[in-house]
């Protein structure tokens, strides 16, 4: 039997579609397990929103992987490019209160190089989406992500993901970007 080919993930770049994307932490580790971390990535989150890179539809940071709702704002600001602003300075930072502290994590987190890495080699989880449906449909599954989880008996209970903000965007400072019609 030849041997199995890797799958390559091939990026849809096109102007207008808004993207499902899913990455990880580095060994699918929960390096996210810690409300500070959570908080590092959220921080890390809204600043590159704030460049103006991306609208953000939804969003939920887990213990172990992030699930974003975004439309890039192409040609400039590409899916990966958008990544780079996310996990660059969260990870940067993360690593270096975990130096600080000499957390015993950072023994796992050495790659072949004898560097720290934070997150999963790759661009993780990405689809296009296509139709108000599908639309719903992911932004429904982000937000019961930490339920199905058993992290909270509600999606607005879990703090690190825009569930409370779509049920109450008036008493948020994290707001999500309004969701389109397709």
């Amino acid at each position: 039997m030849p041997p199995l080919k890797k799958r390559r993930l091939i990026r849809a770049e096109r102007p207008k579609d808004i993207r499902f994307l899913t990455f990880s932490c580095l060994q699918r580790l929960p390096l996210l397990r810690g409300p500070d971390a959570r908080d590092i990535v959220l921080d890390a989150l809204f600043q590159a929103r704030d460049t103006g890179s991306f609208q953000l539809y939804a969003w939920v940071i887990m213990p172990s992987h992030l699930h974003l709702l975004i439309r890039p704002n192409l040609p400039e600001h590409t899916v990966p490019r958008v990544l780079r602003q996310i996990k660059e300075p969260a990870a940067r930072t993360i690593l270096k209160e975990w130096r600080s502290r000499d957390a015993p994590i950072l023994e796992r987190l050495v790659n072949a190089k004898g560097q720290a890495q934070f997150w999963l080699k790759g661009g993780g989880y990405d689809r296009n989406i296509y139709s108000q449906k599908e639309l719903m449909e992911k932004l429904t599954y982000i937000h019961q992500n930490p339920v199905r989880a058993g992290l909270v008996s509600l999606p607005t209970e879990w703090k690190w993901s825009s569930a409370n903000a779509h049920h109450h965007p008036d008493q948020t400072a994290n707001r999500p970007d309004p969701v389109p019609r397709l």
